[in-house]
């Protein structure tokens, strides 16, 4: 995503990968709503930067302060009506 984790020593924890996200991600969601965004990750090209474990875990710390309603089109609802799943 830009953010050069393959030079670092290590790969980020889902905490720094939250940190350096959310500014985007928030702006994105405050502007289009949760019933307008959701949730996906570019794997397995990233996996030379981080775990799949690690984005979906930032993705997470990123919604603590979402309610249910909220997190559920973020992690499902979008996605099955987009994709009409």
């Amino acid at each position: 995503p830009g953010f050069d984790w393959n030079a670092q020593p290590k790969p980020p924890t889902s905490l720094e990968l939250k940190n350096v996200s959310a500014p985007y991600m928030e702006h994105l969601i405050d502007k289009f709503g949760p019933e307008r965004c959701m949730f996906e990750s570019n794997f397995p090209i990233d996996k030379h930067n981080f775990s799949y474990t690690v984005v979906w875990n930032s993705f997470k710390l990123l919604t603590r302060g979402c309610s249910r309603e909220e997190q559920a089109a973020l992690f499902h609802d979008t996605a099955c009506r987009v994709y009409r799943l």
